[in-house]
C-alpha cells in the first residue's frame, strides 16, 4: 500500500503573519492552506536541485537581513521553526519562507518561490506596536518578460487626513520616491480602497524584463529598505497605552485588507503554482 506525505504550505500573509501579529489583537480572517500530497513512489532517490532563472529575488533577501543586522540584533521567531523551505519532486520549484524579530521589529518575514520561469518575493517588516513607524512591504512577481512590483513603506494611519503623520515619516523621502517614479513606469490605476494603505512614495509599477530594470529595482529595494530602517532606528517609544493601541490596531487593518485582497489574487497564483508542481511532479492537490 503506497503511503502518502503531506506538505503544507501556509500564506505568510493572511494566516502566519496574521496569527502571528494578531495577539491582543480581534480575531484574524480566515487563512487558505494549499495542501499539497504526494504519494511516495514517485520521489526520486536523488536529492532535488533548483534550477535559478537569471532572475532571482534571494539577493533582495539576504541584502535585507545583512542590513538589518548592521542595524539590530535578529532572533528567528517561532514561525522560522515551523516554515522553512519546501522543494518539489523534481526540484524545478522552491519555497523558502524566513522570520526573525528584533528589539523593535516584531516580525520580518519573507516568502520566496522560484521555478525556471517564475519568481515571486513577498517581503515585510511589522514594527513593534510600541512605534508607529511604517510597515516596510516588498510584492514583486516575475514571470517570463512580465514583472507585477510593489514597493512602499506603508503608513499605519492616515496620510491624506493627517499631515502631522505624513510629515514626519514621509517629507523626507520625497525625493527618492520621485526618483524611481521617473525610472520605472507608473503600474496603472489604483483603487480608492487601497490608496489609504499606501504612502505618498509607494513604487507600483509593470514592466517587461531588462537587466536595467532589474537593477533599477534592486537599487530601489536597497535605498527604500535603508530609508526606513533609518526611520526604525530613530523612531520614540510609546509609552501611552492608547497609543500603542491604536498601532496595534494599524497594524491589523492592514494585514486583514491584505489578507483579503491575497485571497481574490492568491487563487489565481495558488492554481498557477498547482499546475506548475502538477506539470512537473504528478502531485495530487487540494486547496481548503
Amino acid at each position: 500500500m503506497l503511503q502518502r506525505k503531506l506538505f503544507f504550505f501556509s500564506s505568510m500573509e493572511s494566516s502566519s503573519s496574521l496569527s502571528f501579529l494578531s495577539q491582543q489583537m480581534p480575531p484574524p480572517v480566515t487563512s487558505r492552506t494549499i495542501i499539497f500530497s504526494s504519494i511516495s513512489s514517485c520521489w526520486k532517490q536523488k536529492r532535488p536541485s533548483i534550477q535559478i532563472s537569471a532572475v532571482s529575488y534571494r539577493k533582495f533577501i539576504h541584502f535585507a537581513l545583512d542590513e538589518t543586522k548592521r542595524h539590530t540584533h535578529l532572533a528567528p521567531s517561532p514561525l522560522q521553526e515551523r516554515f522553512n523551505s519546501i522543494i518539489s519532486m523534481d526540484g524545478e520549484v522552491e519555497l523558502q519562507m524566513t522570520s526573525f524579530e528584533a528589539p523593535k521589529i516584531r516580525l520580518l518575514r519573507s516568502l520566496s518561490i522560484e521555478t525556471e520561469t517564475m519568481q515571486v518575493l513577498d517581503f515585510g517588516v511589522f514594527p513593534k506596536p510600541e512605534y508607529d513607524v511604517p510597515i516596510f512591504c516588498a510584492n514583486f512577481f516575475t514571470s517570463g518578460n512580465t514583472n507585477i512590483i510593489l514597493l512602499d513603506l506603508n503608513p499605519l494611519h492616515d496620510v491624506i487626513n493627517q499631515r502631522e503623520y505624513k510629515e514626519k515619516y514621509y517629507k523626507s523621502l520625497m525625493p527618492l520616491g520621485v526618483k524611481y517614479a521617473e525610472l520605472l513606469p507608473w503600474g496603472g490605476k489604483l483603487t480608492s480602497e487601497s490608496l489609504k494603505f499606501f504612502s505618498p512614495i509607494v513604487l507600483w509599477t509593470k514592466f517587461a524584463s531588462s537587466e536595467y530594470k532589474h537593477d533599477v529595482l534592486f537599487s530601489a529595494f536597497m535605498d527604500y529598505y535603508k530609508a526606513w530602517l533609518h526611520l526604525m532606528e530613530g523612531a520614540v517609544e510609546e509609552t501611552d497605552p492608547s497609543g500603542i493601541k491604536c498601532n496595534r490596531e494599524a497594524q491589523h487593518r492592514y494585514l486583514t485588507w491584505r489578507a483579503e485582497k491575497d485571497l481574490k489574487k492568491g487563487f489565481c497564483l495558488a492554481i498557477m503554482l498547482v499546475s506548475l508542481v502538477l506539470k512537473h511532479t504528478g502531485l495530487k492537490c487540494l486547496l481548503v
